[in-house]
């Protein structure tokens, strides 16, 4: 058989290819259009049982570590609660649900600058919708996303007005989950806003908004800086607005720079405690090796989900289902079963080293200012970083929107999805 960059094909069925992966098939389409570079393939996902049965089998020979010596989650995720879920993963968990929740949206792949891109389009039922790219970020998925496409894509039936509609579009990013694995070094943000703009022409949109937090933000202010013809706007969740003398302050254990306003010296205050504990050294040890720590979060699901869970993102999750505030378990551990069954958590972590360490929430790494498109901003309470207006203005010229909203954390969209919605509508108003 013939080899697809990033796929291998294996086999010809009703006149569609399975494409087999590294762990399971999706059909794809035809074996002339699986070849063709431009071609939007149709997407389904289904992951062999042996795989599912592997994973189990995993986690019940999981070799433990002995109990944390602290009554907090400071040394990292606790053993006794961890140990819950990751059973509960074993033998509770039903990952067919999953695949249900992805089989039943529009899925496609297409393959952009080498890399085969997988990636949800809903378009809405109402015309003049606006176009949306959204990107996720780490230790997200798409999964994240999936709650907000009915509020946008169907306005009038959660609440909205049919001139709220957009057509959604959601990728994987590559190296994550279903897309491809970049198989050359480059992949950074820049490479894959430039990758985003291609996406939403290919799919015949002349007029679009990006949005993004996490690594999504960092892209977004990527697509904000090319300004390719009909991006109209972003917004974000997560944005760089640290000024040059206060991330100076920060990285080098200064005292905080003078003239700060109460507001500002209490972000500052916030930051320079997040880095002190140790907190920050989680994107330090991603970016300087991150293949070294792939080969464990590989290796061993329990490992995987432990790691996932000490992301400054979930310091707050509840590990249960009683909350309405955070992704249930069985969400959460929808994304932890993704990076798995995918193996992607070591060609996901390389974003970190293709960053090289600049500072996803610093103004001057991002380059804010030369930002000139339409700017919007929601800054959500229990985020790992509350961007003050103040400085949210000095870095982007042109912020048109600006709002603090009063519940919600770093994954603002699988937590707070309607606040999030109406986020997006009030935000990207004007572009209409």
């Amino acid at each position: 058989m013939k080899t697809v960059k990033n796929l291998l094909v294996s086999t010809i069925i009703a006149g569609t290819f399975l494409v087999q992966g590294t762990t399971g098939y999706a059909q794809t389409g035809t074996p002339a259009e699986v070849q063709s570079n431009e071609v939007i393939r149709p997407f389904k996902v289904y992951i062999p049982q042996k795989e599912i049965t592997d994973l189990k089998r995993r986690i019940a020979a999981t070799r433990w570590p002995d109990h944390e010596t602290v009554a907090d989650r400071s040394q990292g995720a606790q053993l006794e609660k961890l140990q819950e879920l990751v059973n509960y993963w074993g033998k509770g968990y039903d990952w067919r649900k999953a695949e249900e929740k992805l089989n039943a949206l529009p899925q496609f792949t297409t393959t952009i600058d080498g890399v085969n891109i997988h990636f949800i389009h809903v378009r809405s039922p109402y015309k003049n919708a606006l176009p949306l790219i959204i990107s996720h970020g780490w230790p997200g998925s798409v999964f994240e996303l999936l709650k907000i496409i009915g509020p946008l894509t169907n306005p009038t039936a959660f609440g909205g007005r049919a001139e709220d509609a957009f057509d959604v579009v959601i990728p994987s990013l590559p190296g994550y989950g279903f897309s491809g694995k970049p198989t050359e070094a480059g992949w950074g943000p820049e490479r894959i806003a430039r990758a985003w703009d291609v996406l939403m022409k290919r799919l015949g949109y002349t007029l679009y908004a990006a949005q993004g937090g996490d690594w999504g933000a960092v892209i977004t202010e990527a697509m904000g800086r090319q300004a390719p013809a009909g991006l109209a706007g972003i917004h974000l969740n997560l944005p760089a607005t640290i000024p040059v003398e206060v991330d100076a302050a920060l990285t080098t254990g200064s005292p905080a720079p003078a003239g700060l306003s109460g507001k500002e010296l209490d972000v500052f205050n916030a930051l320079s405690k997040y880095r002190k504990t140790g907190a920050a050294a989680y994107n330090v040890i991603m970016t300087a090796r991150p293949q070294a720590i792939g080969y464990g979060l590989t290796d061993s699901p329990a490992g995987l989900a432990a790691w996932l869970l000490i992301h400054p993102g979930f310091s707050q999750w509840t590990y249960d289902d009683d909350s309405d505030k955070y992704p249930t378990k069985d969400e959460v551990l929808d994304d932890f079963t993704l990076y798995w069954l995918t193996n992607s958590s070591t060609s996901a972590a390389r974003l970190y080293w293709e960053n090289a360490g600049r500072g996803p929430i610093s103004a001057t790494a991002q380059k804010t200012t030369e930002i000139k498109l339409p700017v919007a901003i929601t800054v959500f309470p229990e985020d790992v970083y509350r961007a003050p207006e103040t400085w949210a203005r000095r870095a982007y010229p042109n912020l048109t929107y600006f709002h603090e909203v009063d519940k919600g954390g770093h994954f603002a969209a699988w937590e707070q999805p309607q606040l999030f919605t109406e986020e997006l509508r009030a935000a990207f108003k004007q572009l209409r």
